[in-house]
């Protein structure tokens, strides 16, 4: 975990504490509140304390999965610190972080106002003592204004739960929550993508039911009266209310409704992204090349007018044919520099198949995007790490081939002085694919004489002991019998401590980025490594860590 990321983390925390004591308090000790807490007690308190923490939570729950709205924001703090921008690739973790807030302040919330109710109706029936059975029999009628909602006698809480606007709002939007988070749990998601998806549209119901329930106005406070009615005072007087001068009949009232105007904002910048995803979903997308790679990868080469795209972004593909609902990320292998935009797709048919529907069937593919992520910056570091595990090589793809072409036209802003790519793969036909770019790129250097700029090792983590004897019996070749490179591939997992510490040691003074497409478990390797390999002192060679997120 990033100092970074841990630093957002405690910032949000920190105000969702402040909203919290804040509101408790201000429920807690308020005059205001003092008939409304002799009825309910603390749970006044703890019923709008998680709401003040709902408001704000709600207000960012949908910032997150703006992705137009991300990106837009990504290229807008190009001047910024890249602290800044690597927090918007936490994006999703965010949301799912604020998602957990709101289960919480929910569960709290409704909890506190069940409690409440039970008080309501226990004081309606006079269980408590005469202040609170004098409270609960205010009505509407002359100069006087409730302060229990239960109205009668034979309003039970059940009953006031489903016949009030507060009430029915908050069975809605509880129910709406509950499946909305049990439906995003991995084994769901990624077994019963539909279901996950229509489940987690609810959040329509859930916005709408969270406008709507303030509406109620079910928690009353005590307004001021000419002349005042001081609660402390008059609370032992209760036969004396509207006799004397001194204790009026207190009056009552609900409180504005605030949550609309917490969540309005992202409300209308979500539909905004809604609509703009709409337009490019009708844009028509052409085919102007397939091509079946080795180890059954798919590579899809794409136009579309008004593409503009930077390396190492990705795009949201869907086959209607198959599914209109399921939208997957692909990191783009194309280079900004080419006229289409290319991904690259690993398939779990045979090859055969895939060669017969690219021949027979092309189906339509709607494509929104490009989307932003970490490996945008990867050019404004002088010395890059570039780790790939598997088909995570691809957004690597998109920065070798746009370096190639910056070779090729000699281009002056090239910042980059040096680049280390690793890439990891199971089998040995995962690198053919990729093996093409990286010959084109080790002609390339030595032509210009540097072949030191691109510094790159391929490592084969599983193997059988017939290609062991394979390798053994080629040894000698001057060219690697898996991929044709120079460069021999490494069987087993890399030394993370040893490449840092070349990579330190040739960069003495270097800022240095390190890139992964892999799994987490690799990432908290790396992170750890960037940590472990970066000097204190300012001026000597600092590692700073960065994952592709979807």
């Amino acid at each position: 975990m990033t100092s970074s990321w841990l630093d957002l983390q405690v910032v949000w925390m920190a105000i969702n504490i402040f909203l919290f004591l804040w509101f408790y308090f201000f429920y807690d000790l308020g005059d205001q509140f003092f008939y409304t807490r002799h009825i309910l007690g603390s749970a006044l308190a703890w019923a709008r304390a998680p709401a003040a923490v709902l408001n704000f939570n709600c207000l960012l729950i949908l910032l997150p999965v703006c992705r137009n709205l991300l990106s837009l924001i990504r290229g807008s703090f190009m001047c910024c610190g890249r602290t800044m921008r690597k927090q918007l690739d936490k994006n999703i973790s965010f949301h799912k972080l604020v998602a957990y807030m709101i289960g919480l302040m929910t569960a709290v919330h409704t909890i506190a106002h069940f409690l409440n109710v039970e008080w309501y109706y226990n004081s309606r029936l006079g269980k408590y003592d005469d202040l609170s059975m004098a409270l609960s029999s205010l009505d509407d009628s002359g100069n006087t204004t409730f302060l229990n909602p239960i109205r009668s006698t034979t309003t039970t809480p059940t009953l006031l739960v489903f016949t009030s606007v507060a009430g029915i709002t908050g069975v809605i939007i509880t129910l709406s929550l509950i499946l909305i988070i049990t439906s995003s749990m991995e084994v769901i998601r990624r077994s019963y993508f539909e279901v996950f998806w229509f489940t987690h549209h609810l959040f329509i119901v859930f916005f709408a039911g969270l406008v709507i329930h303030g509406a109620g106005r079910i928690v009353r406070s005590q307004t001021t009266t000419n002349p005042l009615h001081n609660a402390t005072f008059c609370k032992d007087r209760i036969d004396d209310w509207g006799k004397i001068q001194e204790c009026p009949v207190p009056q009552f009232a609900g409180g504005f409704p605030q949550t609309w105007m917490w969540v309005i904002g992202p409300m209308i910048l979500y539909v905004c992204e809604r609509l703009l995803r709409f337009i490019r979903y009708m844009q028509t997308v052409k085919y102007r090349k397939i091509v079946i790679r080795p180890s059954k990868v798919l590579e899809l080469q794409l136009v579309k007018n008004g593409f503009k795209m930077d390396v190492g972004q990705y795009v949201f593909l869907n086959c209607p044919a198959i599914s209109q609902l399921e939208w997957h990320p692909f990191t783009m292998t194309s280079a900004p520099e080419e006229d289409f935009f290319s991904v690259h797709i690993r398939s779990q048919l045979p090859e055969g198949e895939l060669g017969l529907a690219g021949k027979i069937f092309l189906p339509s593919l709607p494509v929104y995007g490009p989307f932003g992520t970490a490996s945008e910056d990867v050019f404004d570091y002088e010395v890059a790490m570039l780790v790939g595990a598997g088909i995570g090589v691809t957004p690597f793809a998109s920065i070798l081939k746009s370096i190639w072409y910056k070779f090729k036209d000699s281009n002056p802003k090239l910042r980059t002085r040096k680049i280390y790519f690793y890439w990891l793969c199971r089998e040995t036909h995962a690198f053919e694919w990729f093996a093409d770019l990286l010959q084109l790129l080790e002609r390339e250097m030595e032509e210009r004489g540097m072949g030191s700029f691109l510094t790159y090792k391929l490592y084969l983590t599983g193997w059988d002991q017939s290609h062991a004897n394979h390798v053994m019996v080629h040894a000698d070749a001057d060219t690697d019998v898996v991929t044709g490179l120079k460069q021999k591939t490494n069987y087993g997992r890399p030394n993370w401590d040893k490449e840092f510490e070349q990579v330190r040691k040739e960069n003495p003074t270097s800022v240095v980025g390190t890139f992964l497409c892999g799994p987490a478990v690799l990432a908290t390797v790396l992170s750890k490594k960037c940590v472990k390999y970066t000097d204190v002192d300012p001026r000597k060679t600092k590692f700073y860590f960065n994952k592709e997120n979807f």
